[in-house]
């Protein structure tokens, strides 16, 4: 028997009740079973159409649209909210955790902004390959339970495609922009009840703290600071680091614009909206930063009731940021090349990207031929391996023994390389899953080696012309 219910319900002026638009002709086209049976919720797969397009609701459910506000690029947007996502249930796991299931492309709700609340069916599957992925790779994330195709064609760019509805699984919803809705508007009283329900679902140690909002929020600073050193290490590149993107459980969620680095660029960005660079890889570190100084920001009253005293505790806070970021960016590294505990981390991580920079190196087959310490696989990747034949000595005289071992273990194999998951994406849009399912799998495996064309580098020209797009 699955037990479901809705705590966020509790939580007064951050929700509408909201029912998804019934899906004309839904079909499954895909179910997570582990994903289910982590949950107890195999019972559902024989419904799974109906229940995750709207067609059908479950009579335990009460779905609600979320409300939160949040810095789009920089710009603050009071109001934001759910514009085609419905929060269906909570659900608790056969260890006593507890998940959201919501659906994302339902239609639309009172916030979607003029949109037309709907998903394609490339977006969808984007974010279940890319939730997926994440697991195996051991970073902390939403995931995709089903994806239903809804039966109705959804317009993007003049282009008919085929709609979908993704349900998806996440330890919560409350973003950074949650707190801001409420501190936007002075709502103290509600943002302490947030804040309450918020430590005790995702950071109950807080509660035990002298002053909780900010044992808080330094349980939020280290749960994100390691979660983007881990994207940081794969490569990975939000695309949207908004604060509405940002959850305060430290999981990834919104797979947009999302994508990988392959040619070890600092710049890199990928996703079409991000015009300035904001987003780009090496400015991830920063950006989390920034969106850590607004969730500060919403606490302040409930730092400390002087709000100069808060402020000034506040900036403490933020001033460390930069410091504990580097702690777990260095043992991040640390572990991709397979170093002695006892090894100056720093220099070498440096001289490393040093080596790699402007060489047009891939990122992930780089980590993954030093581990075998044979020149011959890892000089041909880059241009003038001049750099790098200087700093192998020393990598050699500062790696663990087993350093083998640890870089394999550190470096996966296999990424959702891009060129692959628009290939599987395209296929999917004429009625062929096979290549998705087969790119799929070998996610689930990514440190066992797979097949060539899934662990190499996109053809010449890919990478420069390609861009991500939000799905919008």
């Amino acid at each position: 028997m699955t037990r479901f219910s809705l705590t966020y319900r509790d939580l007064d002026k951050l929700w509408l009740d909201h029912r998804p638009d019934a899906a004309p002709a839904p079909r499954l086209i895909r179910w997570n079973a582990d994903l289910a049976a982590t949950l107890g919720v195999q019972d559902l797969e024989a419904d799974a159409a109906r229940l995750f397009s709207g067609a059908a609701l479950h009579p335990d459910w009460r779905p609600i649209a979320q409300a939160y506000a949040g810095h789009q690029f920089g710009g603050f947007s009071p109001q934001l909210g759910d514009g085609r996502a419905v929060l269906l249930t909570e659900v608790l796991d056969r260890q006593g955790r507890r998940f959201d299931i919501a659906l994302k492309g339902s239609g639309p709700t009172v916030f979607s902004r003029g949109g037309d609340g709907r998903a394609a069916l490339g977006p969808v599957l984007r974010e279940y390959l890319m939730g997926e992925a994440m697991a195996a790779l051991g970073v902390p994330t939403s995931r995709a339970l089903a994806v239903v195709t809804t039966g109705a064609q959804v317009w993007r760019d003049g282009q008919a495609l085929p709609g979908a509805v993704l349900a998806r699984v996440a330890a919560s919803h409350i973003r950074i922009g949650t707190f801001q809705f409420l501190a936007a508007r002075g709502q103290t009283a509600a943002l302490q009840r947030l804040l309450d329900h918020a430590i005790a679902r995702h950071h109950p140690q807080a509660a035990e703290a002298e002053s909780p909002a900010l044992a808080f929020f330094d349980a939020v600073t280290a749960a994100q600071c390691r979660l983007v050193a881990q994207w940081m290490g794969l490569g990975f590149i939000h695309g949207v680091m908004n604060t509405d993107n940002m959850t305060i459980s430290g999981e990834t969620i919104d797979y947009g614009p999302c994508a990988f680095m392959e040619a070890y660029a600092p710049g890199t960005v990928f996703s079409s909206i991000d015009r300035q660079g904001r987003y780009a890889w090496a400015n991830q570190p920063h950006a989390l930063a920034w969106n850590l100084a607004r969730l500060a920001e919403t606490l302040l009253p409930l730092i400390d009731p002087d709000q100069n005293r808060a402020v000034q505790i506040a900036n403490d806070r933020l001033a460390a940021i930069p410091d504990l970021y580097r702690q777990e960016w260095l043992a991040v590294m640390a572990a991709k090349l397979g170093l002695d505990p006892t090894a100056p981390v720093e220099p070498l991580v440096e001289g490393w990207l040093t080596a790699l920079d402007g060489q047009d190196a891939d990122w992930t087959l780089a980590h993954r031929q030093l581990a075998t310490d044979d020149e011959t696989l890892v000089v041909p990747l880059l241009r003038d391996p001049g750099l790098l034949r200087d700093w192998l000595p020393r990598w050699r005289a500062a790696r663990a023994p087993d350093f083998t071992a640890r870089m394999t273990m550190a470096n996966p194999a296999v990424i959702p390389r891009n060129h692959v998951v628009e290939q599987a994406l395209a296929a999917a849009h004429k009625d062929d899953l096979g290549p998705f399912d087969r790119l799929l799998a070998a996610l689930r495996a990514p440190f066992a080696p797979g097949p060539d064309e899934l662990m190499l580098p996109a053809p010449a020209g890919f990478t420069d012309r390609y861009q991500t797009f939000c799905g919008t």
